[in-house]
């Protein structure tokens, strides 16, 4: 938040940052006020986010780009389409990619069937078989060229993409802007043979260590729990957490709440991120009553912070089932008001449930954490070093345990299907139902094939 003593400057550069983070490509087309005020500050801003953060800034003359460091798996959030919010399909992300491939060499302007044909050249040359281009194909390109049209990439000039959809031949012609098509991707991809590669390849920083990815964590995340540090990132917040309390504020005018299972990034009108929560249409109302049912029976006893004697408890196990039945109750007494797609459908409630609580940390699915996986690549360096130097290792390093912090070790349910299985995490505990009934109005759920 912002104080009496602040300058106008100040406010304004700390509002371009806070934009910047929610939405790392504004353009003067698609937010004209917003693009103006970060060329206003544009070297300034250069210069904290690479000092901070260690993020790269391009400010161009249409077009300003934060290139951001990936946080590891399971830390992305879903591309939607506009028109009905459902998530991309993994069909939509390839048509997405094909159309970026073709756009970057393309010339000012294009017919839409030349850009079609494009982008299935491109397929047929990496070996992408797309198939016949029926509905579902062209419901899935339409997505992808619409979220061209969302980044300025594309640009209706006359007609409409979404003459894919019809079954003449009406045509469309496209401006292309290839400076804005060139600057989208921004990971290693390259440097990369794999998914999990290029995962791994866009998380790793060679600029501040620790400090630069606690940092990264506590910006692009809603919590950052202790067990998703490794040993050296939360041996470095706990020696400096209350001096990044005025770090950041100093930077992005926003508050750190400091607690025994983690910490967060607070400011009184959350402007860090796009995603509302608590919200407005089913699955938000469904995600919200779910955790007032789930926290009845989820408290843990003696939790309390370790160095007063407590027990760090940053989640409790929650069985599959127990969702299932607590979806299937909430559906049932909300039936006339949520929609009918998902009360008729509760494992597909229960999928974007879930998937709404685990990007606002609340919920987690069971599996190896960051300060597990750390800690078995340690003790595997360790093994190749020599005993004794794993040894000294340890004794030079006191960091809070978080091997037992979410009620069970992954190990435990590694033979039960862990991806089934979950974790009512703390943060949580804030969040108490006010969701009520109210008139649908969400469009029907699309059924488009995968």
């Amino acid at each position: 938040m912002s104080t009496p003593s602040d300058s106008a400057a100040e406010v304004d550069r700390r509002e371009a940052l806070r934009l910047l983070l929610r939405n790392p490509l504004v353009t003067a087309r698609g937010d004209p006020d917003g693009f103006a005020l970060v060329r206003r500050h544009a070297d300034e801003l250069k210069r904290d986010f690479e000092r901070f953060f260690g993020y790269r800034l391009v400010v161009e003359g249409r077009f300003a780009r934060l290139h951001k460091a990936g946080l590891g798996a399971r830390s992305g959030r879903r591309l939607t389409r506009a028109t009905t919010g459902t998530h991309f399909s993994p069909r939509a992300y390839a048509y997405l990619v094909l159309a970026l491939a073709a756009t970057v060499t393309a010339p000012e302007q294009m017919l839409l069937s030349e850009l079609v044909a494009e982008i299935r050249a491109a397929a047929t040359e990496a070996g992408i078989d797309l198939g016949e281009p029926g509905g579902a194909q062209k419901r899935h390109l339409t997505a992808a060229l619409r979220k061209l049209i969302d980044w300025d990439v594309l640009s209706e000039t006359e007609g409409s993409v979404d003459a894919l959809l019809a079954d003449d031949e009406r045509e469309a012609l496209l401006t292309i802007d290839t400076e804005i098509a060139r600057r989208i991707v921004s990971g290693p991809v390259g440097r990369a043979r794999s998914p999990q590669e290029l995962v791994a390849a866009a998380e790793q920083t060679d600029h501040g260590g620790p400090r630069t990815s606690v940092r990264r964590r506590i910006a692009e995340t809603p919590v950052v729990y202790l067990d998703d540090l490794g040993d050296d990132e939360r041996a470095w917040l706990r020696r400096n957490q209350r001096r990044e309390q005025v770090n950041f504020h100093d930077m992005l005018g926003a508050e750190l709440e400091i607690r025994a299972e983690g910490i967060a990034l607070v400011r009184e009108q959350d402007d860090f991120t796009d995603t509302e929560f608590p919200g407005t249409g089913t699955v938000a109302q469904a995600a919200l009553l779910l955790i007032g049912r789930l926290l009845e029976t989820a408290r843990p006893d003696g939790a309390g912070h370790p160095a007063a004697g407590g027990r760090l408890v940053i989640g409790v196990p929650v069985p599959a089932a127990r969702i299932d039945t607590l979806l299937s109750e909430l559906a049932a007494e909300h039936s006339s008001a949520w929609s009918k797609a998902y009360v008729a459908d509760i494992r597909a409630l229960r999928a974007d449930v879930c998937r709404l609580l685990c990007d606002m940390r609340l919920l987690a699915p069971v599996e190896p954490t960051r300060a597990e996986q750390a800690e078995r690549a340690a003790h595997a360096a360790a093994e190749d070093a020599g005993a004794q130097d794993s040894a000294q290792s340890g004794a030079d390093r006191q960091v809070t345990d978080v091997s037992a912090a979410r009620g069970q070790r992954a190990e435990s349910a590694a033979a039960d299907d862990a991806g089934e299985h979950w974790v009512l995490l703390a943060a949580a505990a804030r969040y108490r139902p006010h969701a009520t009934k109210r008139p649908r109005t969400e469009p029907a759920t699309e059924g488009d094939a995968p």
